[in-house]
């Protein structure tokens, strides 16, 4: 049995969601910033049969929307994770596969974006009966964890009206990312306490069962040097006998678990978290520079050709517009960025799902 047995291709939403995060345990969320990068990812998931999270982070919306917007009001964040949204729904069932439609890390002060967003699923119920986006994270883990559950509490409330999945982090994901600076954080703060997980599970387990926590286990944003990271994926296990003895159910591993700053991660790292009931794992940075690389490539390799419109090494009246159309060099971005995308797929088990 395969995955679209269980859930249809295209954005899932409501109990497909918990579906598929039931049946494929493992599964790559990569940020998308533009339709570019968006089509190269779903791109990747069709060729290895599988389900892919496409995600979107405050700073990649507005680019999306354009960086010549305003946005001192999250305008054009959310008018570009609305477009984004959008596009992604458009061509997502035509690659055939499921998909989870995701917003990525939102701090207290980036809660004006949130509520667009939520605004914009709301309005979407109303005339499909299913929210635009799949599921959002609320990042509130610089606040007291007293105000980060209340504050998820709330939003869990009405997310859950329309069959919005909320992953919530607590403890907190180290290094520099889309414009949030955790670098100077206490150590201290990078690794979750399994009585934390807990709390955040009975307070949101009395709404709904569809939620899932990044809890911090020495995660880091961006690629470091080996050693510079102290990664401790074990502990996701303890999270999970805490929650399983407190609860006294059946199940081995009650929670749904989220890993951020998985770009550099080794393998070993990958496959204890994903033991461990990981059902989500981030993929960023590693993207991106793959994404730079065809492109990189392309221009260095095709260097004589882009310096005019007319004349190359073929002749002085040769047209160089194969060259320098974008369509052209954009394709080798979006060529590697599916490569890595596909590694990153292989390394979770995560192909030939469907």
């Amino acid at each position: 049995m395969g995955v679209l047995d269980i859930v249809p291709a295209g954005v899932l939403t409501g109990d497909n969601v918990r579906k598929l995060f039931e049946y494929a345990k493992e599964n790559k969320a990569i940020n998308v910033t533009s339709s570019s990068t968006a089509n190269a990812v779903l791109e990747a998931a069709r060729d290895v049969k599988a389900p892919i999270i496409l995600q979107v982070s405050q700073g990649g919306s507005a680019y999306f929307a354009g960086k010549g917007l305003a946005n001192g009001k999250q305008e054009a964040s959310i008018a570009g994770a609305t477009a984004a949204a959008h596009h992604i729904r458009t061509v997502a069932k035509a690659y055939g596969v499921p998909v989870v439609l995701h917003s990525d890390h939102c701090a207290h002060k980036l809660l004006p974006w949130f509520d667009g967003m939520l605004e914009a699923d709301e309005a979407y119920f109303k005339e499909h009966q299913e929210p635009l986006f799949s599921s959002h994270m609320l990042d509130l883990s610089e606040e007291t964890k007293e105000e980060n559950i209340a504050t998820c509490v709330k939003y869990f409330k009405r997310m859950a009206a329309i069959g919005l999945w909320l992953e919530m982090e607590i403890g907190i994901t180290g290094g520099e990312e889309d414009g949030v600076d955790n670098t100077g954080v206490d150590n201290a703060s990078l690794y979750t306490q399994p009585e934390d997980i807990y709390d955040v599970y009975t307070a949101l387990n009395a709404i709904n069962p569809n939620f899932s926590i990044a809890a911090a286990f020495g995660n880091v944003h961006g690629v470091y040097k080996p050693g510079n990271v102290k990664l401790q994926p074990e502990l996701l296990g303890k999270h999970q006998s805490f929650a399983s003895q407190k609860i006294k159910g059946k199940e081995e591993k009650p929670l749904f678990l989220v890993f951020h700053g998985g770009s550099g991660s080794t393998k070993e790292e990958i496959a204890t978290a994903v033991g461990h009931g990981v059902v989500k794992m981030n993929v960023d940075t590693d993207t991106q520079f793959a994404y730079l690389a065809g492109i990189r490539d392309f221009v260095e390799n095709k260097k004589a050709y882009l310096q005019t419109q007319v004349g190359n090494p073929e002749g002085a009246d040769k047209p160089n517009k194969k060259y320098y159309d974008p369509r052209v060099w954009v394709r080798e971005g979006e060529k590697t960025l599916a490569a890595r995308v596909k590694v990153a797929c292989a390394d979770l088990g995560n192909v030939d799902r469907l």
